[in-house]
């Protein structure tokens, strides 16, 4: 990694220049893939700690896992979490009612499904982009982008300038860059939250179980390695100013004590509350372009949904890999290019989005004859062509 508080004029035309705002998966994933093509790329990233300790777990379907391999990072992926490949679905009380092989949407050669913890994979990223190439500047926002026909002059926080043939935003769900290029579109809460924890794992968990029913709407957990596992419950969205940050342990424990099976040996473990993180779930796909002039959107900052298909990180991925290939194409970074872009990935994460809504709404409307696993089934088989 380099590190330099003035950054130097554009290199002569033909070395093309790219800033990434944001350093999370998508903004990671595709720095290492323009570097591996020799594109300069500066990457910023608002958070000192470049986020390498947030978090609890995440579960990773296949075509996500196809994207992490095409990063290299595959082998040490693999050694970090837990592949498994069925998803169960059980009553409140722990009892089993169906398990449903997951279909591996990455090709048969990777697993179906894996779950990690989240720390570990944002390390196993920054442990790629630090010998790319790429410049990283962290505590660095960008505070002003103007843009011409031949590229974005940007201010950052710093008092620091420079210039790029291209601005890729990928700073997440409140991206303060969409709304900078004048794009309208906010997340917008679904009704639902959703409590997490990374705890011990249980002898005896092998895959994702979830609970639909009980005291939340639904109760699941993720093996994340052979001795962690990520545990969340999901409950209408509350007013954030009236729970307490000191007691966000006793409101998990709470509500996870009314669910049996594996429970009882996780809600144990639900006792320091600055392990516990609480959040509200929000939707937003954002239509028509993820460009405007030569800032193109990624990841959360271009779309989200509530967790309810585990499809996040996956979807954020992907548009990585896509955006990298088409800017490394040959064809001019223009226009059309970056509309093709959208228009490649439009119906895919729509696909996403819309089913991990209706999942929740379904929830949320009390509908007891859903079939959650057949919408999740179907979902996944178009997820099983490549991007």
């Amino acid at each position: 990694m380099t590190d330099r508080r003035t950054l130097p004029q554009p290199p002569a035309r033909g070395n093309p220049t790219v800033l990434v705002i944001g350093g999370g998966a998508a903004g990671n994933a595709v720095t290492v893939l323009l570097r591996r093509a020799g594109i300069q790329v500066d990457l910023i990233e608002t958070k000192p700690d470049w986020n390498a300790t947030t978090g609890s777990g995440i579960t990773l379907q296949g075509n996500a896992l196809r994207v992490l391999r095409e990063l290299g990072v595959w082998e040490r992926v693999s050694t970090s979490g837990f592949p498994f490949g069925t998803l169960g679905i059980t009553a409140p009380d722990g009892t089993v009612l169906h398990v449903a092989e997951d279909i591996r949407t990455g090709g048969d050669d990777l697993p179906a499904t894996l779950g990690m913890q989240r720390p570990q994979l944002q390390q196993i990223l920054i442990d790629v982009v630090r010998p790319s190439g790429a410049t990283v500047r962290l505590g660095t926002t960008a505070e002003t982008l103007e843009q011409d026909a031949d590229g974005v002059s940007v201010r950052f926080s710093d008092g620091t300038q420079a210039r790029y043939d291209l601005v890729i935003a990928a700073d997440g769900l409140n991206s303060a860059t969409r709304a900078a290029i004048g794009i309208t579109e906010k997340p917008e809460p679904t009704g639902m939250a959703i409590w997490r924890i990374a705890t011990p794992r249980p002898e005896g968990v092998e895959r994702t179980d979830l609970a639909y029913g009980g005291p939340a709407y639904i109760a699941g957990y993720t093996p994340t390695s052979e001795h962690t596992l990520y545990a969340f419950v999901v409950e209408r969205c509350r007013d954030r100013a009236s729970i307490d940050p000191a007691a966000h342990a006793d409101e998990m424990r709470r509500v996870a004590q009314g669910y049996g099976g594996f429970w009882p040996q996780i809600t144990k473990h639900i006792a320091d509350p600055r392990k516990v993180n609480y959040t509200w779930c929000d939707r937003l796909l954002v239509e028509g372009s993820w460009h405007r002039g030569r800032v193109v959107l990624i990841g959360d900052a271009a779309h989200c949904c509530p967790p309810t298909i585990a499809q996040g990180a996956a979807m954020s991925l992907e548009d990585a890999l896509v955006l990298a290939e088409l800017l490394t194409s040959g064809r001019d970074w223009d226009d059309e290019l970056l509309q093709s872009y959208y228009d490649r990935r439009i119906h895919r994460v729509r696909t996403v989005v819309e089913a991990s809504v209706r999942i929740g709404q379904w929830q949320l409307d009390g509908v007891r004859d859903a079939d959650v696993p057949g919408l999740i089934g179907r979902t996944m088989s178009v997820l099983k062509e490549k991007p």
